[in-house]
């Protein structure tokens, strides 16, 4: 016979970052926590840069992470090339970036094997009144106190609770690639490393910054470079075309990188020696398997249903401009924990959190659509280009990207 648990149970339907920060969170406070994430596999070798925050190393501390030097790559400036290659500004900016996988390593490791499925695939959940109800596709049935919906921004969950909000395209892809350091010029290298890098060619922009290599080596000589290629794309005729793979399937929101076609990534390597900066142009063409990501934005009217909670990219999606997507997914996961340790009452404790991160998600929402907007202009009329293009200095662009907005 099974003895019930007299914790407290949750399920997290999804195991990439923000689900890790919520399962480690809720599991050190005392919960007793199911993660289920659909890919049979290790996810550590997915993803790209993140750019750090304050609020980012708390989470992960209280998740049970050891913050050290290896967390990531320190940066003291940030510098803006001209297209010619020659420094246009610098101004001094300390930030720490990481990588995805380290990220990733670093979380899954805090939380016990126990607490994590891989291949298991939520299917549906139901609120109830004395417990959340989650079916996964081998048929098994399991109940929680609470469901937490970390399925990303193409969330099933959300569209359960929230079937007329919808993701909204802005106009634009990021091109976002890893290229290792010992592989570029020493020019290039002299150039990008120790730096937060922009070039802003008329009606492009990209950024780079270096962070960790294979096996989340932040040695000089070891580390990688990381690209964001800003893109504006027709939404009618430009994007369907980079989303169709070579047997003509076309793909809906993304494509996986492996199956771009070579014509897409020739274009794109080329635009990269036109209009890019010469270290930039290096760089975007010797990454080793460059994708793009279709720009959206996404908002959410509330994040509780009853039981169950939607965090991270389930409920808001944000333009990478201001680099707070794990953020954010770690501020809710925070937040989640605080209201549920102030309040015992589950149902209660989440409408409190839902009232004071959807607030938040909206801000951080807004504030990247603002960063954005000089991408978003460029398939309008010459009068909207030309207002966009007042905002987009050098100077501002340093200031503002990936730099935490002031709730």
């Amino acid at each position: 016979m099974t003895i019930p648990s007299s914790r407290p149970k949750a399920i997290v339907a999804g195991g990439s970052l923000g689900g890790l920060f919520a399962a480690n969170l809720l599991t050190r406070n005392g919960w007793d926590v199911d993660v289920f994430e659909r890919v049979p596999e290790e996810l550590a070798g997915r993803g790209a840069g993140i750019v750090t925050h304050p609020e980012l190393f708390e989470a992960l501390e209280a998740a049970g992470v050891q913050i050290d030097d290896a967390i990531g790559v320190k940066v003291q400036t940030r510098v803006t090339f001209n297209q010619d290659g020659h420094v246009h500004s610098e101004r001094t900016l300390p930030q720490t970036l990481t990588a995805w996988s380290k990220m990733y390593h670093v979380l899954r490791a805090a939380l016990p094997d126990t607490h994590y499925h891989s291949g298991d695939t939520v299917i549906s959940v139901e609120d109830g009144p004395d417990w959340a109800t989650v079916t996964l596709s081998d048929g098994s049935v399991h109940h929680a106190d609470i469901v937490i919906a970390a399925d990303g921004f193409k969330s099933a969950i959300r569209e359960r609770f929230l079937p007329d909000v919808k993701l909204e395209y802005a106009g634009y892809v990021a091109w976002r690639g890893l290229v290792d350091e010992i592989s570029l010029s020493q020019q290039t290298r002299e150039a990008l490393f120790e730096k937060f890098a922009f070039c802003l060619p008329q009606r492009e922009q990209i950024l780079g910054y270096p962070v960790a290599g294979h096996g989340n080596s932040t040695a000089p000589g070891e580390r990688r470079y990381n690209f964001v290629w800003y893109r504006a794309t027709s939404e009618d005729v430009d994007l369907p075309n980079l989303l169709t793979d070579s047997t003509g399937k076309r793909w809906s929101g993304g494509i996986p990188p492996a199956l771009i076609r070579s014509d897409v990534l020739a274009d794109m390597e080329e635009a990269a020696v036109t209009l890019l900066a010469p270290q930039f142009a290096e760089v975007v063409t010797k990454a080793a398997q460059p994708l793009f990501q279709p720009i959206f934005d996404l908002e959410v009217p509330q994040m509780a249903f009853g039981r169950i909670a939607l965090l991270g990219d389930a409920a808001f999606v944000a333009r990478p401009h201001c680099g707070m997507g794990v953020t954010k997914a770690a501020g809710d996961a925070m937040a989640l924990v605080a209201a549920l340790t102030n309040d015992a009452d589950a149902r209660r404790a989440l409408v409190q959190y839902s009232q004071v991160r959807t607030q938040v998600g909206a801000a951080i929402v807004q504030h990247a659509r603002h960063l954005g907007a000089y991408m978003q202009a460029q398939l309008k009329n010459d009068t909207d280009r030309q207002m966009a293009e007042r905002y987009r200095t050098p100077e501002a662009v340093m200031r503002e990207t990936a730099v935490p907005p002031k709730l």
